[in-house]
């Protein structure tokens, strides 16, 4: 899973510029025209459900960093690796405005093309794109050239077919489609700041807003207000393997968490807003944020942090 809106600008301090510099194959990497800015701005974070490493969307493509150690060697205590190896996926910098991963380990994308490809097809968006080789190669799905999702989240339908939300920010509305993105229905017009859907309820959809949290029940058609739940800037919700506990982050940085009787508890803090919040399941589930301190993992709902990649500062 994956999630995030443009909040502010992260940029990768001398370490992961040494990490960029150190990746040189045409294949795997092509540092951006400012080699001290990694990222620039990260728009979603996932983890493959394979090897636990770690999907980093930004507005430079898509990076992988290996985390396939979390959390048994990053959260224990173990030693961590002296230089986290840092890899532009496929050599490409589309802009991954919309980012997840689906259950299944396949990849969905949106956003804008890399600059050069788009001087070529001259589209400005990619509608929805999916990988099934951990985004070495994008193929087009539906909308091509014409939307730009800002947000994607996937559950499994009790048919087995791949459910997907998408949401267009331009429009201010919701998308939906139950044939894994090749064909779409309307839903809700919202505006939703960041979304997830319930793996355990595929028509849960719950998403933040300026004035607060909002519910569907009905598959994203409708919202109402959540009450009782603070103001969060992100949102993600575990699978049943690790609870189905929703989390969340306010603008400040706090770390929400709820509990099975819909009560929220602050858990613990970010650096200041983050740009994006995963909750990754499993029988050892962990929280990765991206923040100012580049992107970091919890094992405690953000009581304490281990660094993953960082440091990061302000611009």
């Amino acid at each position: 899973m994956r999630r995030s809106h443009l909040v502010g600008t992260i940029l990768i301090a001398a370490g992961a510029a040494a990490a960029l510099a150190g990746c040189s194959t045409a294949e795997e990497s092509s540092s951006p025209s400012n080699p001290g800015i990694a990222f620039e701005h990260i728009h979603g974070l996932g983890a493959d459900p394979g090897s636990g490493n770690t999907y980093v969307a930004t507005h430079h493509g898509v990076w992988l960093i290996p985390t396939g150690g979390l959390p048994d060697t990053y959260l224990t205590g173990a030693a961590q690796p002296a230089d986290t190896e840092l890899t532009q996926i496929g050599g490409r910098a589309p802009d991954a405005m919309g980012f997840t991963v689906s259950p299944s380990g396949l990849l969905y994308m949106s956003g804008h093309p890399d600059p050069a490809e788009q001087s070529a097809s001259k589209a400005p968006n990619l509608g929805l794109v999916s990988s099934s080789d951990q985004a070495q190669t994008w193929d087009a799905v539906s909308l091509g050239g014409q939307t730009d999702f800002h947000d994607l989240d996937t559950v499994t339908l009790p048919t087995g077919e791949l459910r997907i939300y998408g949401y267009d920010a331009q429009q201010g509305a919701l998308s939906i489609s139950d044939d894994s993105g090749f064909t779409w229905a309307k839903g809700a017009t919202a505006p939703i700041r960041d979304l997830t859907a319930d793996p355990s309820d595929p028509d849960r959809v719950i998403a933040t807003t300026a004035d607060g949290l909002i519910e569907s029940a009905d598959g994203g058609r409708t919202f109402g207000a959540v009450s009782d739940a603070p103001v969060l800037l992100l949102v993600d919700i575990f699978d049943e393997s690790a609870g189905g506990e929703l989390v969340g982050v306010d603008p400040a940085g706090a770390l929400w968490r709820q509990d099975e009787t819909g009560l929220w508890t602050q858990t613990g803090e970010a650096q200041g807003a983050p740009e994006a919040l995963s909750a990754v399941g499993g029988s050892s589930p962990w929280i990765l944020v991206a923040d100012q301190r580049g992107i970091s993992a919890s094992p405690d709902f953000g009581a304490t942090w281990t660094s993953v990649l960082g440091d990061a500062a302000n611009p």
